[in-house]
This record gives C-alpha cells, sequence and structure tokens, in this order.
C-alpha cells in the first residue's frame, strides 16, 4: 500500500497500489460491466477530484451494546431526524459532500455498521438481521424518536430488516443501490462474491486497496473521490475482507428473511437507484416499488452504483424534499 501525506487523525494516507491495480485488473477482464461504465463516463474523468478533500464531519466514537462505533451528530432534537447508514466499501465519509446541507436543516446522524467502515465487529454482525437489530440499539443509546432512514447498499439491508422487526419506531426510509429482493438482480462482480468460494478466497487475499480501487472504478460515472475518502476506505476494510465476504457467502439466507416481509412494511419508502448501477441492477428499484405498499421510486440518469456521490447535488435534494413533507405523500 503506498502512502503519503498524514490526514487529520494524523494517520499516513493509504491509496491504491501497483499491484492493487493490476489485481483489480485481472478482475476488470472477466467484467463485462466494466467496458459499459468506462464508456458511460466523460472523457475528462479523473483528472481531479470532486472535491480536493471532504467537507468536514463531526467524527466521534461511541460504545454501543458492547462495540465501538464510530458515527457523527449535528442538530437537535426539535428537527426531524435524519440517519446515515454507510455503504460499502466505504464508510460515513461518503456522506461529507451532503453532511453540511442535510445537517443545516435535520438532527442529523450517520454511523458505520458494525463491521464495515471504522466501527468494530465481525461475523456475528454479518447478516442482515444482525444489522437490523444492531440499529435498534443505536437508535435506542440516543434516545431517537420517529427517524428517517437512509440506507444506501448494506445500509439498505440494514433499514430493510430494522423496520421488519420495529415498523412503528420509523418515520420513512429512503433506500436503494442495494439487495433487499429475491432474487436480486446482481451485476457479474455481486454474483461472483455470493455464489463462489473461490471468488471469496481471492477477494480475501487481495485485500482492501484492490477492494476499494476495484468498486471506486465499477461504481462511479461523475465522482472522483479524494484521497482522503480514499484512504479512509481502505484502513476502514485493511485485515477485515474476510469478515465483509462472509456478509456475501449469506447473502442469499440474508434475502430470504427479508423478502418475505416486504409487503408487510406499512412506512413510507422512497427507493432512489443509479441508473447506470453495474453492482445492483436499477430493475431491482421497480421489482422492490411493486412488493412494497407505500413507495416511490427515483432512477438517477447518468449515475452508478454510488449515486449518494455521483449525483450528490441532487441526492441531497430528494432526500430535503421528502423529508420536509414528501414522504407524507405516500
Amino acid at each position: 500500500m503506498s502512502e503519503s501525506n498524514a490526514g487529520d487523525n494524523g494517520e499516513p494516507l493509504k491509496s491504491a497500489s501497483w499491484l492493487n491495480r493490476i489485481n483489480a485488473n485481472v478482475l476488470f477482464a472477466v467484467t463485462p460491466e466494466y467496458a459499459d461504465v468506462q464508456a458511460a463516463r466523460g472523457r475528462d474523468y479523473g483528472q481531479k477530484p470532486t472535491f480536493n478533500r471532504p467537507p468536514s464531519m463531526p467524527l466521534a466514537y461511541k460504545a454501543i451494546a458492547g462495540v465501538e462505533i464510530r458515527y457523527a451528530h449535528q442538530g437537535s432534537a426539535e428537527k426531524p431526524t435524519v440517519i446515515l447508514l454507510n455503504p460499502l466499501p466505504q464508510s460515513i465519509l461518503a456522506f461529507a459532500p451532503i453532511w453540511n446541507r442535510l445537517a443545516s436543516r435535520f438532527n442529523l446522524y450517520a454511523y458505520d455498521l458494525p463491521g464495515f467502515g471504522r466501527s468494530e465487529g465481525g461475523e456475528e454482525f454479518m447478516t442482515f438481521e444482525a444489522q437490523g437489530r444492531f440499529l435498534r440499539d443505536f437508535i435506542s443509546e440516543f434516545g431517537i424518536e420517529k427517524p428517517h432512514l437512509v440506507g444506501p447498499d448494506v445500509g439498505m439491508a440494514a433499514a430493510l430488516a430494522y423496520v421488519t422487526h420495529f415498523p412503528s419506531d420509523v418515520a420513512s426510509l429512503v433506500i436503494g443501490d442495494g439487495p433487499g429482493i429475491a432474487p436480486s438482480q446482481n451485476g457479474s462482480v455481486i454474483n461472483k462474491m455470493v455464489d463462489s468460494g473461490f471468488w471469496r478466497l481471492i477477494f480475501k487475499i487481495a485485500g482492501a486497496g484492490t477492494f476499494v480501487h476495484a468498486a471506486n472504478e465499477l461504481g462511479y460515472l461523475n465522482y472522483v473521490p479524494n484521497e482522503e475518502e480514499i484512504s479512509d476506505y481502505i484502513y476502514s476494510y485493511s485485515g477485515r475482507i474476510g469478515p465483509i465476504t462472509t456478509w456475501f457467502e449469506k447473502y442469499p439466507e440474508s434475502l430470504r428473511y427479508v423478502d418475505p416481509k416486504l409487503a408487510e412494511i406499512d412506512k413510507p419508502v422512497l427507493i432512489f437507484w443509479g441508473a447506470q448501477d453495474k453492482l445492483l441492477l436499477a430493475e431491482n428499484a421497480e421489482r422492490l416499488k411493486e412488493r412494497l405498499q407505500r413507495s416511490k421510486a427515483h432512477i438517477f440518469e447518468r449515475c452508478g452504483h454510488f449515486s449518494y456521490q455521483d449525483q450528490h447535488e441532487k441526492f441531497g435534494d430528494l432526500i430535503t424534499e421528502w423529508v420536509e413533507g414528501g414522504y407524507r405523500l405516500i
């Protein structure tokens, strides 16, 4: 892993090494979607990061239910409460582009799911159900009432699992770019992770740098992460890809747990997706909408898997309009 100047927390910044890039290129050689992503990007993509540094977030740590969790909080309980759940292979730093805007209007929380990002946790948290139950602990710890849960990617799975247990606890769900409906329409990389012990071993051996770099190359059409973001993601998953592959191994089991309960969810749900998502296909959004009692879907055009960053300004608009009254119309 290559290193450069120190970040705010004093850690040397990490970036993808030449070996990480070679490993990722081997993966791309057997990933037909990669050519589609490359073709959809503008010619100037990647010349400079979207933000030179991630906008500031009030990052902190707290022991919750015996697990050290990284989180951020800004705002007061007099405002509507929004909880942002981190995606994979990222952390809550992925919400930095929209943090200040949302924090000025809402009582805003974000946390790294246990076993993901910079939060502690291992294989015991690598199911949708386990993440949903921990979300209950987080909400109880801070005395939160009626939050709007925003869950992209693995956060979507946690939010759906939570609301199947505690449906009266939330005001609404904002979910997308993730798993929750069976069968899930996946890109070939996700299918490799879910279906093949061989590929799970390969990802484990290749490590965090390869994992993060490959995801960035497949997940963005517009947004270019900066060196501090990339470093945070690599630190987040260094030495942890093994447990993460367990989440994918248990993916079918977790879908069997959540899918039958979808029709029972009687809460407003806003589904978002990137039109060019090549990891979890946009077809999932419409199928999910058909199964939920009260939902609407928004597809971001010219947008990859990481829609909360790839179209971050529009994503911020979407959350603001929904929480400030749109959810009441569903």
